[in-house]
């Protein structure tokens, strides 16, 4: 097993997600129009969205409450109230909804609204690295964790196959294996097409853009999580150990480019670990507070259980998440350019 998975799949979303986020929204002609997949956000370097930080509030709440996934669920839904609070620039329709509800005086097990979106996939990989030997403990929980903000089926079913994905990749067990054992978790009629199509591209060693095409994400992959994840699941597959040729297949496919990154990049790192992550990657994140230096320390808490989760000073989560939104409206501006 990889030494250091929850620091890989850590800095694996962290990077998916940075490297993702300038081609948001993109069709597939539009990001293949560039260059090349690298840091676009901020002079050649890359920020967080709300995919890395929603794993990094889950891999603290984790840190702290791993014994009652009832207790961990509360936990996380007082995170993200404050989150929320912090304003920041990227939030997803079902999670805002959300969270509304949970100030509103909801329970957490039972503010989540009905929507198949990504919030809740997109930051599942930390729970299937966390309980990778405790396959009871990594479906209850992953589902405390989705049942905060997403309620649907869709929703709950993606994030089960992402955690069970990452606790896979971290034992690096074999894809035959990895498969039969997605396979009993499939239950909506969406995801059961979408993996059919995936077995057999697989033995056709087709492309994930081919994969993409498939399973009717040809122009670009959606927000809707089946979706996401399956083509996550598919780079992963194609590409197994591989970080970099996974995490560029699933950007080149355009739409969500942050969240389809961001999951591969967890379920990738958690097999690679940082070696397997090109370092100019990691070296072009530029967020602060929640940096690399921050989620570095967060992974060796957990890894040892010794210490509490790094501390944020929240008036500079603020003052982050202006700068944020300014870059992102400035870069949205940018693009009725021609391609840089």
């Amino acid at each position: 097993m990889n030494p250091s998975p929850l620091l890989g799949t850590l800095l694996g979303t962290a990077v998916g997600d940075s490297l993702g986020l300038p081609y948001e929204g993109l069709s597939r002609r539009r990001v293949t129009a560039f260059s090349e997949i690298r840091h676009r956000l901020l002079f050649g370097r890359g920020l967080f969205s709300d995919d890395t930080e929603h794993s990094l509030m889950l891999a603290s709440t984790l840190l702290g409450h791993h014994e009652e996934a009832s207790q961990f669920q509360r936990a996380f839904a007082w995170k993200l109230r404050w989150w929320l609070l912090g304003l920041p620039a990227g939030v997803g329709l079902g999670t805002a909804k959300a969270i509304l509800r949970l100030w509103m005086g909801f329970p957490a097990s039972k503010a989540g609204v009905r929507s198949a979106g990504n919030g809740a996939a997109m930051r599942s990989a930390v729970v299937g690295v966390f309980f990778h030997h405790e396959p009871q403990k990594r479906r209850e929980f992953a589902l405390a964790a989705c049942r905060v903000t997403h309620r649907d089926p869709r929703a709950e079913e993606s994030a089960v196959l992402v955690a069970e994905a990452a606790a896979m990749a971290a034992n690096s067990v074999p894809n035959v294996q990895v498969i039969g054992t997605l396979e009993t978790h499939l239950e909506s009629d969406e995801m059961r097409s979408r993996f059919a199509t995936l077995k057999t591209d697989l033995a056709a060693a087709r492309t994930v853009a081919e994969f993409a095409d498939g399973i009717g994400c040809g122009n670009r992959v959606s927000g809707f999580a089946p979706d996401t994840v399956a083509v996550a699941l598919y780079a992963w597959l194609r590409h197994r150990g591989n970080f970099e040729s996974a995490v560029r297949s699933v950007i080149a496919c355009g739409g969500d480019t942050d969240t389809v990154a961001a999951i591969t990049g967890g379920i990738c790192g958690a097999e690679t670990g940082e070696p397997g992550i090109p370092k100019a990657w990691i070296d072009g994140i530029c967020d602060w507070p929640r940096s690399v230096a921050h989620l570095r320390c967060l992974a060796e808490a957990m890894e040892t259980g010794a210490g509490s989760a790094p501390r944020i000073f929240w008036p500079f989560v603020l003052m982050r998440n202006a700068l944020f939104l300014a870059v992102v409206l400035l870069h949205g501006f940018r693009r009725f350019l021609p391609p840089y």
